[in-house]
């Protein structure tokens, strides 16, 4: 495995889940038993009723592209090495927005609304980083 040079997640308590299930290739979302929404990122409460009973629930993974920018130049060590690069909201099919990059296709082929999945890039043993790619791209994509 090469050196990944970009920063790792910080992994705390309440985003564990999520991180192990990425390490397995599995996207998983909050939902709140209280009230039945979903979300992402992982937090202890829910965002919309600010209930505490949320349980981890596996995404299919897949959705559209919602918004998204092209980064053209950075001097962020690890990220200029890779310019141009896209940076995207991904609403996926449960409704949740996941703010991630879009890999799998030249930056200036990507569009709104355009149909990505899950794909995950091991970068150590013990994370896996889910990016998004096109979905006919996307390997790993359930």
């Amino acid at each position: 495995m090469a050196e990944y040079a970009k920063p790792l997640p910080s992994i705390t308590s309440e985003s564990k889940p999520f991180w192990d299930a990425c390490r397995r290739h599995r996207f998983v979302i909050q939902r709140c038993l209280d009230c039945g929404s979903f979300q992402h990122y992982p937090r202890g409460v829910c965002a919309s009723c600010w209930g505490d009973r949320l349980e981890w629930r596996e995404s299919r993974g897949q959705g559209k592209v919602y918004t998204f920018t092209v980064t053209e130049r950075t001097q962020t060590q690890g990220f200029r090495e890779e310019v141009p690069y896209v940076v995207a909201y991904v609403e996926l099919d449960e409704g949740v927005q996941v703010l991630t990059n879009l890999v799998g296709c030249a930056p200036g082929d990507v569009r709104i609304g355009m149909r990505v999945a899950v794909t995950f890039e091991d970068v150590n043993d013990q994370v896996s980083i889910p990016r998004f790619a096109p979905l006919e791209e996307a390997s790993g994509a359930r």
